[in-house]
C-alpha cells in the first residue's frame, strides 16, 4: 500500500484490523504467520496514523484468493474438505482454534483460521431461531468453554439479531433479514473458560445477507417532460427517464431495463420514439414530426428488473410528455388577394382587420407587414390565424373618401432548411371612409390677448370662435362658459364674442403671473352632438391703482433723541414702474407731529423716523406719515404708525418700568391697580380669620361621648352569641360609656342617650307583667321621645337614643337562661293580641290542645 504524505507527516505508522496480516514501514503487506485462506476473497482495513499529530487515515484492501489446483493445472486427489466448504452446511462444525501433535510428542499451537463469510438469505420464513453454524474449540475436551459473540447485531444495535449457545457454540439468527436495511454484519466469536479467562483469540465472523428480488423499480418522477423540434431526424435525443431498484445492483434483482408500452397519439406512426433499455434515453425513431398536426405526445414507459424479464421481474411505469416545438417551416399566406372594408372617418387612428392564414407558427418567427403607402402603419399578429390590425393615421372623410393599399407579409426569420416556398405574400386592400360627426375645434388654442386692468364692465375683449370640420353637414355651433374662476367674462352663444362682466383686477388671487385663464365650450347640433373646448388667456397690464402702505405699523423708541431711530418703508400691490421710489413726509396738521418728530430719507424705499425734541414723555403716540409712490399719476396714502416712547438704559433698550409706562399706564392707573391688589389681599385675610374662628368654636363645643364610642362612625357587633347555660357572667360595664358627666344624674330615670352612661345607683324599673300588653311598648317609646325632646343638654345633631337600658336591676334574665319545655304548660294565646306580624307565631304556638 502507498501512503501519499502530502501534509509532510513524519514517522507514520501502519496497522491492520487483522492479526494475520501486517504492514511494514514501506507499506509492504505480509503474513504474520503461516496462513491458509479458505474464502475466495479477503477484506481488511489498513490504518496509517501519525503519533505526533494523532491523525488517522484508513483504506480498504481486498484480496482475491486463487485456487492452487488451477495454478498447478490438475485437480488434487483425495483433497480434504476446506472449512469454507464446511461452512456452507449448517450442521457442520468449525474448528477455528485447531491444535496439532508434533513428532516429539509436544503440542504446537495451530495458527488461527480465517472463517469464511456466512451467507444468510433475506426474507427467510424460519422457523426462528434458525441455526447458522457451530463454532467450537478442540480444547473443550480438556476444559469447559463458554462461547459468545460481539458486534453489530449481537450486543450492539440492532440488538439480538444473532445469538450463540454458550455451551454448544451453535450460532442462530433470530428473525428475517432485510438486505436493504443492512447488507452485512461483522461479528467476533470469543472462547473463555468458566472463570472468564480467554482460552482462544477472538475470531472474525462475516455474515452476508443474500439479496432477494423483493423491490420494484421506482421512477424518480412519475411524469417527465421533454421537447423535440418538429421535423427532427430519426435518432434525435428527446429526454432521459430513470428508475432505481433498491435490490442488489450487481445481481439480476437490481438490473433494470426500460421499454415503451404505449404512445398517444399514434400519428403519423405508432412508433415515433424508442428508448434505450439500459440507460432510459428516449430518441426519435421515425420522421414526420409536425407541430401543426400533433403538438404533444404522451408515452408510457415501463421499467422491469431481472434484466427486463417480464415473467420473473417486477415492473413499474411512468409517463413521458413530449412537446413538439415549432420551427419556421410555413410561410405566411393571404386567403384572398383583394379586401374591401368600410371604415368611419375619424381624425385619430382607425383599425381594420383581415384574416391571415397559411403561417400557423407561434409568433416567434415574427411576421412584419409592409404597406405600399406610408399613410398607414401596421401591427404584428400575436398568434396563428390571428387578424392583422392596420392602423391608419388621421383618416378624414372631408379629405379622402377611399384608400387603396397593397399589403405584403413576410417572415422576419428565414424558413427552415429544406423548405422550397416563397417567403412572402401580397394582397390588395380597399378602405372606404364613412363620414361621422366630428367635434368643433378652436383653431387657436390657447388664445392669448393683452389689455390693461380695470377696463369697465361690458368691454368687448375678443371673438373666440370654433370651426366645425364637418363641411358637408349643415350644423350650428353654440358657445358656453366651461371655467371662469372669477366670473369676470361673458361669451355670446352664437358668435363667441367675449365681453367683461366685471372689472378685471391684476392684483386678484385668480391671477397667476399676470395671466387670467378661462375655458369655453363649443358644441354642434349633430347626431350625436359633439363638443370641443378652448382656453382663453388674458394678460393684464398693470396700472397705478393701489396706494402704498407704510411698514411697520408699530415701533419703539427711547424718550431721548440720538439714541435710536425707526426705519420705515412702504409696500405697494402694483408692480414696476408704479411702485418706488417712495416719498415719506409728515403732515402739517396737527402741528405737534412736525414739532416732535422728523423724517430723514435713506434711499428710494427706506426712511428714518426720529425725535426732533430733546425729551418726550413715555407713552404710545400715533404718528401720521404720508407715503407717495412713483406711478403716473402718483398715488399717496396717509398711514399711522404707533410709536412706543419709553425710558432706556445705557444700551438704548427700554427698561421694565419704561415698558409699562410705554404701554399707556399712567401714575393714577398704577396707583389704582395697587389699591385693588391691597383690597383683594385684605378680603382673603378676613376670610381666613373667619374660618379659623369657626373651627375654634366647633372644637369648643364637643360631644359628650368619646369619639371611639360614637355609634355614628363605628360598627357595632350585635350578633355575638354566648356560650350557653354556662356563659352567664357578663361585664355590662363594657357596654357603657367611659366618660362621666355630672348633669346626667338629674335626668329622668329609665331614659339615657347613647353618649351617656349611667353613674351611681341604677334606677329600679317597674316589673313588667309576664304577659305584656301591646300598648306598653308604644307608651315606653313615646315616653323616651318626650324625654329626648325636653333634654336641654342634647347636642344640636341627631344621635342614637337608648330607650330601654335595663341596667343591673332588670328583671329580665339572660337570653341564654331560657329553657325549652315540651310540657305544654306555657300559654301563647297572648300572641294573638300583638298584631298581624305575630299572627304566624300565634298560629304555631297558640290554640292549646286543639293543635
Amino acid at each position: 500500500v502507498k501512503f501519499n504524505n502530502c501534509a509532510g507527516n513524519k514517522g507514520v505508522r501502519y496497522e491492520t484490523n487483522s492479526l494475520d496480516l501486517k504492514v511494514r514501514a514501506d507499506g509492504t503487506l505480509y503474513a504474520a504467520h503461516h496462513l491458509q485462506v479458505p474464502s475466495k476473497q479477503l477484506i481488511l482495513v489498513v490504518t496509517a496514523w501519525d503519533p505526533q499529530t494523532l491523525g488517522r487515515w484508513e483504506a480498504m484492501v481486498r484480496f482475491l484468493v486463487a485456487d492452487k489446483s488451477q495454478h498447478n493445472g490438475h485437480k488434487p486427489k483425495g483433497r480434504k474438505a476446506l472449512p469454507g466448504e464446511l461452512a456452507q452446511q449448517q450442521s457442520d462444525t468449525l474448528l477455528p482454534w485447531r491444535q496439532h501433535q508434533s513428532a516429539n510428542g509436544l503440542r504446537r499451537q495451530k495458527r488461527d483460521w480465517v472463517i469464511p463469510p456466512i451467507n444468510v438469505p433475506e426474507n427467510s420464513r424460519g422457523p426462528f431461531p434458525q441455526q447458522l453454524v457451530r463454532i467450537r474449540s478442540d480444547k473443550d475436551k480438556e476444559i469447559h468453554i463458554r462461547y459468545s459473540i460481539t458486534g453489530v447485531g449481537a450486543d450492539q444495535p440492532p440488538m439480538e439479531v444473532f445469538n450463540i449457545d454458550p455451551v454448544s457454540g451453535r450460532m442462530y439468527v433470530t428473525r428475517p433479514m432485510d438486505r436493504e436495511e443492512r447488507a452485512s454484519y461483522h461479528l467476533r466469536a470469543h472462547a473463555v473458560d468458566m472463570n472468564g479467562n480467554k482460552v482462544e483469540n477472538p475470531i472474525d465472523l462475516y455474515i452476508y445477507v443474500i439479496d432477494m428480488n423483493d423491490n420494484r423499480p421506482e421512477f424518480i418522477n412519475q411524469v417527465y417532460n421533454g421537447s423535440v423540434d418538429e421535423g427532427s431526424k430519426p435518432g434525435t435525443y428527446v429526454m432521459t427517464v430513470t428508475a432505481n431498484d433498491a435490490d442488489d445492483a450487481t445481481t439480476a434483482n437490481g438490473m433494470v431495463r426500460y421499454r415503451i408500452v404505449t404512445q398517444t397519439p399514434q400519428s403519423p406512426s405508432q412508433n415515433m420514439f424508442t428508448i434505450n433499455s439500459e440507460t432510459g434515453d428516449i430518441v426519435t425513431v421515425a420522421a414526420g414530426l409536425d407541430r401543426e398536426k400533433v403538438q404533444q405526445y404522451i408515452v408510457i414507459v415501463q421499467a422491469t428488473d431481472m434484466e427486463g424479464n417480464l415473467n420473473y421481474g417486477l415492473s413499474n411505469t411512468a409517463t413521458a410528455i413530449i412537446t413538439v416545438t415549432d420551427v419556421n417551416d410555413n410561410p405566411p399566406e393571404f386567403t384572398t388577394s383583394t379586401v374591401k372594408q368600410p371604415q368611419k372617418a375619424v381624425r385619430t387612428s382607425v383599425v381594420i382587420t383581415r384574416d391571415l392564414t397559411g403561417e400557423q407558427e407561434l409568433g416567434r418567427d415574427g411576421t412584419p407587414y409592409h404597406p405600399m403607402r406610408s399613410h398607414f402603419t401596421f401591427s404584428q399578429p400575436k398568434g396563428p390565424r390571428e387578424k392583422i390590425q392596420h392602423f391608419a393615421a388621421a383618416v378624414d372623410y372631408e379629405m379622402n373618401r377611399a384608400f387603396m393599399l397593397t399589403v405584403m407579409v413576410s417572415n422576419q426569420a428565414p424558413l427552415a432548411s429544406g423548405i422550397q416556398m416563397s417567403f412572402q405574400s401580397t394582397a390588395g386592400v380597399t378602405i372606404s371612409v364613412t363620414d361621422v360627426n366630428e367635434a368643433p375645434y378652436f383653431p387657436t388654442n390657447h388664445k392669448l390677448i393683452r389689455l390693461e386692468e380695470g377696463v369697465p364692465t361690458g368691454t368687448v375683449l375678443t371673438t373666440f370662435s370654433a370651426v366645425d370640420p364637418d363641411r358637408f353637414m349643415q350644423q350650428a355651433v353654440r358657445y358656453s362658459k366651461l371655467s371662469d374662476p372669477a366670473n369676470w367674462l361673458n361669451i355670446n352663444a352664437t358668435n363667441g364674442q367675449i365681453t367683461t362682466a366685471a372689472v378685471l383686477d391684476r392684483e386678484s388671487d385668480y391671477i397667476k403671473n399676470n395671466v387670467y385663464e378661462a375655458t369655453f365650450l363649443a358644441a354642434d347640433n349633430g347626431i350625436p352632438p359633439a363638443s370641443g373646448t378652448g382656453t382663453l388667456q388674458i394678460y393684464l397690464i398693470d396700472i397705478n391703482d393701489n396706494a402704498p402702505e407704510l411698514l411697520p405699523k408699530e415701533a419703539q423708541i427711547c424718550e431721548k433723541p440720538n439714541l435710536n431711530v425707526i426705519n420705515i418703508t412702504a409696500a405697494d400691490a402694483d408692480i414696476d414702474p408704479n411702485v418706488g421710489p417712495f416719498v415719506f413726509e409728515l403732515p402739517s396738521v396737527p402741528s405737534a407731529v412736525r414739532k416732535n418728530w422728523t423724517i430723514s430719507r435713506l434711499n428710494g424705499d427706506y426712511a428714518q423716523l426720529s425725535l426732533r425734541i430733546m425729551y418726550l414723555e413715555a407713552g404710545v403716540y400715533d404718528v401720521p406719515i404720508i407715503v407717495t409712490d412713483s406711478g403716473n399719476p402718483p398715488l399717496y396714502n396717509t398711514s399711522v404708525i404707533k410709536v412706543k416712547v419709553c425710558p432706556c438704559d445705557e444700551n438704548g433698550d427700554c427698561t421694565t418700568i419704561g415698558a409699562v409706562a410705554a404701554a399707556g399706564l399712567g401714575t393714577g392707573a398704577i396707583i389704582a391697580i395697587l389699591i385693588c391688589i391691597i383690597i383683594l389681599l385684605t378680603m382673603v385675610l378676613l376670610f381666613v380669620v373667619w374660618m379659623k374662628r369657626r373651627e375654634k368654636e366647633r372644637h369648643t363645643k364637643q360631644l359628650l361621648i368619646d369619639p371611639e364610642d360614637d355609634v355614628r362612625d363605628n360598627i357595632l357587633k350585635y350578633d355575638e352569641e354566648g356560650g350557653g347555660e354556662e356563659d352567664q357572667d357578663y361585664d355590662l360595664s363594657q357596654l357603657q360609656q367611659p366618660e362621666t358627666v355630672d348633669h346626667v344624674l338629674n335626668k329622668t330615670p329609665g331614659v339615657r342617650r347613647v353618649d351617656e352612661r349611667p353613674i351611681g345607683a341604677e334606677p329600679q324599673y317597674p316589673i313588667r307583667p309576664v304577659i305584656p300588653h301591646p300598648g306598653d311598648i308604644g307608651d315606653f317609646i313615646n315616653e323616651g321621645l318626650r324625654a329626648a325632646d325636653n333634654d336641654p343638654t342634647a347636642p344640636p345633631y341627631d344621635s342614637l337614643l337608648v330607650f330601654d337600658y335595663e341596667g343591673s336591676g332588670s328583671t329580665a334574665g339572660s337570653v341564654s337562661s331560657l329553657n325549652s319545655s315540651s310540657s305544654g304548660d306555657q300559654d301563647y294565646d297572648y300572641l294573638n293580641d300583638w298584631g298581624p306580624r305575630f299572627k304566624k307565631l300565634a298560629d304555631m304556638y297558640g290554640g292549646g290542645e286543639e293543635d
